[in-house]
């Protein structure tokens, strides 16, 4: 009965194969890094020669060489981003954030994940073609390095299907030894970002007195030798939560790598100066070029998927091919869908550009945030379970703590004084004097006269002044007697 079936099966599926209204829709079923046995596929993409490769080329090594510099570009003695979660200070771009600067970092943190959801929505995921490390690292270093130990995919794809032998060890062995020496490279560069270069620098110097902090780095440098050796391009399809995003966000609105199947279809080979007219086919040729340049092994032509990255490869392979025919470029462009269905150029609409200036007013937020920050944090509060004190006939004397925090990298004097109120502030010690990057506190006494004095529980103003000039308001409680 069984095998009735699955006869059955097959002849319906020989029979629609057959049909030229049928359309196969199985690529939804797989994913290109699964075989149909359920095993592992390695992708061995080829590389693409054309103008959008150059310039991912361009970004890419750039963005490697900023990973390696910024921590070793000093401002002032200090990196130029650091986050040393251990020493609770956060430097970006030179500007310093300690723990009192939580408000603006979360301000900053929302504005970014909003800038990303508003990007995605309108440009699609050009983070993850041109930006992310992950497609960076792999795209650029690893499967530079694979393709010049083993050679072209189709030699790679042999190399797979080889049985062990003295030549198929020493390739993978060394092509293993160089991809673990480039991710502990790569490991300790991101460690930068989280200690100080010069920090890192003494505990390398000194491993013997280091040696869990060697371990925790060796840990993280396999983690990184088994994604880039074996998981890969599935990153991206299966562990990206970004990726997953992409189905929620985009619409028909949104700009992505697009195939122009009105342009394209019937697809079919066909001989160089041929025309739709005399052939009955579109553009496409059916050469496969965009799919054996693929990282993560999908046909575009399939439309808009899950597993693309936006990474271009597609499009330069095709113009290759275009040119070859003597066909127009474009078959396979950055496009919304609604300018491929029309076939009219749809430009920017109304969404894309009123997005584009909310992304605008983030950035300017973000920065007016910055420009604004305070470079110094004071808090006076009430010493607990402290009373009033009498100051002769006509005063009350109430106990406050000061806490002072320096963002500055320059050496800062503090001193505060009563707003619109008889009475004096006299600080514990005299004026305050803050190191650069330090905190302090002190004690300071609020004399108030009794003229001034409304209520048993009152709020006073104090005025901050630095180095003279006031830099805040701050009220506080006074308390007294009952009237």
């Amino acid at each position: 009965m069984e095998e009735q079936n699955i006869n059955e099966v097959k002849k319906h599926r020989e029979h629609i194969a057959h049909d030229p209204n049928y359309k196969d829709i199985s690529y939804r079923d797989r994913i290109s890094t699964v075989t149909k046995e359920g095993k592992r596929n390695y992708l061995h993409p080829k590389i693409p020669k054309g103008i959008f490769i150059n310039w991912r080329n361009i970004v890419g090594l750039a963005l490697l060489a900023m990973l390696f510099a910024f921590p070793l570009i000093k401002v002032n003695g200090d990196p130029l981003i650091l986050l040393d979660v251990m020493e609770r200070k956060f430097i970006l771009f030179g500007v310093i954030f300690w723990p009192q600067d939580t408000f603006v970092m979360l301000l900053l943190m929302l504005s970014f994940i909003l800038f990303i959801v508003l990007f995605t929505v309108t440009y699609g995921r050009i983070w993850c073609g041109w930006l992310c490390p992950q497609t960076i690292f792999l795209e650029l270093v690893f499967r530079r390095i694979e393709k010049w130990i083993e050679g072209s995919p189709n030699k790679q794809r042999k190399l797979d299907a080889m049985p062990w032998n003295g030549h198929k060890i020493v390739k993978r062995l060394s092509k293993w030894i160089i991809f673990f020496i480039v991710s502990f490279a790569l490991v300790n560069a991101i460690l930068w970002y989280f200690m100080p270069f010069d920090r890192w620098l003494s505990y390398m110097s000194d491993l013997e007195n280091h040696y869990s902090w060697l371990m925790l780095i060796l840990i993280f440098t396999t983690a990184f030798f088994g994604i880039y050796t074996w998981f890969r391009e599935q990153i991206c399809i299966i562990a990206c939560p970004y990726g997953r995003m992409q189905g929620v966000l985009i619409d028909q609105s949104t700009i992505v790598i697009s195939y122009d199947y009105l342009r394209g279809e019937p697809r079919g080979h066909q001989k160089k100066g041929s025309t739709k007219e005399t052939t009955g086919l579109g553009d496409c040729v059916d050469c496969h070029a965009c799919v054996d340049v693929c990282p993560t092994g999908i046909d575009i032509r399939n439309g808009t998927q899950l597993e693309c990255v936006n990474c271009t490869a597609c499009i330069d392979a095709c113009d290759n091919i275009m040119n070859n025919v003597g066909k127009p470029k474009g078959l396979i462009r950055y496009a919304s869908e609604k300018e491929i269905s029309t076939g009219k150029k749809v430009g920017f609409s109304a969404r894309i550009i009123a997005y584009s200036i909310v992304l605008l007013g983030l950035l300017i937020f973000a920065t007016t945030t910055l420009i604004i920050r305070s470079d110094v944090a004071a808090v006076i509060l009430r010493t607990p379970g402290s009373l009033y004190q009498q100051a002769g006939p006509d005063s009350l004397i109430n106990l406050y703590n000061i806490k002072v925090v320096n963002k500055t990298r320059l050496e800062k004097h503090i001193d505060v004084k009563l707003v619109s109120l008889k009475g004096t502030v006299t600080i514990v010690g005299g004026k305050m004097t803050i190191l650069p990057e330090a905190r302090t506190k002190s004690v300071l006494f609020v004399k108030v006269a009794y003229t001034d004095i409304v209520s048993e529980t009152m709020d006073i103003e104090l005025s901050i002044l630095m180095d003279g000039e006031e830099i805040d308001i701050t009220k506080a409680t006074f308390i007294s007697p009952t009237k």
